[in-house]
C-alpha cells in the first residue's frame, strides 16, 4: 500500500479528538470567536431588546394606567383596563371577527397560492419532462400585480366596486341577468360584509405567496417528480405526496405571516368599512384600538388592547408551530440529518484508529 504524506489540507480535515463520553471538546474562546459572537449575535440581540422587548414592556405598563395621551398625568389602575376590556361587548365582537379572519384568510389564500404555483411550475404537458405551463412568466407577473398596489389603494378601489348604486360588481352581475344585485349593498349587509372584506384581503395577498411557493417548488429536485411520473402518480397525488412535504417550511412561514396580517387587517378594513360595518360585523381589534385612542382619548385602555392583540398573535404563531410539530414537521428534518451525522461519526471513529 502506498504511503501518503499528510499535508496541511488533509490535516485540517482530521476530526478533533473527542473528550470522555464521545463528546467533542469545547473550543477555546479566542479574540476572533468573541468578536464574531459580539458582531453577529450581540448586536442583533441588542437591537431586538431595545426595539421589541423594551417597547413591549412599556406597552404593558401604559396598559395599566388611565393615561389620556396628551398629558403627562396618569394614574396606575392595575388590571382594570384588561377587566374592562373583556366586559366590553364591542371589543369581544372585534376579537371574534379577527379570529374569523385568522381562521379563513390564511387557509384560502395559501390554498389558492399553492394551486397557482403548482399550475405554473408543474402544470405543463403530461408527456416529456416535468415543466410548467407555457408563458409561466406572464402568469407569474399577473398574479403578483395586486400585491404591488398599496393595501390602502386596494381597499379604496374595492370600496368603489362594491358601491350599491354605481359599483362595477353590481353592474356586471345585473348585466348577467341577476337583477337581485341591482342595488345590493355588499358592505352594508351583515351577512355579506365580512365575506366581501375577506375576498379583498385574499385577492391582494395571494399573488405574493404564489410567487413565494413558485420559488420554493423550483428548489425541489426534479428527479422526485420524474420518479413519481414514472410510477403513474397524477398531478394531485404528486402535489400532496411530494410538493407539500418538500415546501413545508415555506408553508408554515407563510401561514404565520398571513395570520398576523389577518389579525391586524386594519388598512383593508378601514379603507372599505371605516365604521366597523353593519352591527360591527367587520370591526377589528386594531380599528377598535384606533377609535378608543384618538376618538375617546383613552390611550391607556387602547394600549391594553394592543397588548392583548400582541398576545393573540403570539398564541396564533405558537399554535401553527405546534400543529406543524404534531403532524411530523420536525421529524422529517431530523431524519434527513441523521444519515449525515452517522457518516460523520463513522469517519471520526475511522480517523481515531
Amino acid at each position: 500500500m502506498k504511503d501518503t504524506i499528510p499535508t496541511a489540507e488533509t490535516a485540517s480535515r482530521r476530526p478533533e479528538p473527542a473528550a470522555r463520553g464521545g463528546r467533542p471538546r469545547r473550543r477555546k474562546l479566542t479574540f476572533d470567536r468573541v468578536t464574531f459572537f459580539l458582531a453577529f449575535l450581540g448586536v442583533p440581540l441588542a437591537i431586538f431588546v431595545i426595539f421589541v422587548l423594551i417597547p413591549f414592556g412599556q406597552a404593558i405598563f401604559w396598559g395599566m394606567t388611565d393615561w389620556r395621551g396628551f398629558s403627562p398625568d396618569y394614574n396606575f389602575v392595575g388590571f382594570d383596563n384588561f377587566t374592562k376590556m373583556f366586559q366590553d361587548d364591542i371589543f369581544l365582537k372585534a376579537l371574534r371577527n379577527v379570529a374569523l379572519l385568522a381562521a379563513f384568510v390564511p387557509l384560502v389564500t395559501l390554498t389558492l397560492a399553492l394551486g397557482v404555483a403548482v399550475a405554473i411550475t408543474l402544470g405543463g404537458p403530461s408527456k416529456g419532462p416535468v415543466r410548467g405551463i407555457r408563458g409561466a412568466s406572464f402568469y407569474r407577473i399577473i398574479s403578483f400585480f395586486p400585491y404591488v398596489v398599496p393595501a390602502i389603494i386596494v381597499g379604496l378601489i374595492w370600496a368603489q366596486m362594491y358601491d350599491p348604486n354605481a359599483g362595477l360588481l353590481n353592474g356586471v352581475l345585473t348585466g348577467l341577468g341577476l337583477d337581485q344585485f341591482d342595488t345590493f349593498a355588499w358592505l352594508g349587509e351583515k351577512a355579506a360584509a365580512m365575506p366581501a372584506v375577506m375576498f379583498v384581503i385574499v385577492w391582494g395577498l395571494v399573488g405574493f405567496y404564489a410567487v413565494l411557493f413558485i420559488a420554493a417548488i423550483k428548489g425541489v429536485p426534479g428527479e422526485l417528480y420524474e420518479a413519481a411520473k414514472i410510477d403513474g402518480a397524477g398531478r394531485f397525488r404528486t402535489t400532496i405526496s411530494i410538493t407539500l412535504p418538500a415546501i413545508r417550511d415555506s408553508v408554515q412561514t407563510a401561514y404565520i405571516y398571513l395570520g398576523i396580517a389577518a389579525l391586524d387587517a386594519f388598512v383593508y378594513v378601514q379603507a372599505m368599512v371605516p365604521n366597523g360595518g353593519p352591527d360591527n360585523s367587520t370591526l377589528t381589534i386594531s380599528q377598535r384600538l384606533f377609535n378608543v385612542a384618538f376618538a375617546k382619548q383613552q390611550f391607556g385602555y387602547a394600549t391594553a388592547m394592543g397588548v392583548v392583540l400582541a398576545a393573540v398573535t403570539l398564541v396564533f404563531a405558537a399554535l401553527v408551530f405546534l400543529v406543524n410539530r404534531l403532524t411530523g414537521g420536525g421529524e422529517g428534518e431530523s431524519k434527513r440529518k441523521a444519515p449525515g451525522s452517522r457518516a460523520r461519526r463513522a469517519a471520526a471513529k475511522g480517523g481515531a484508529r
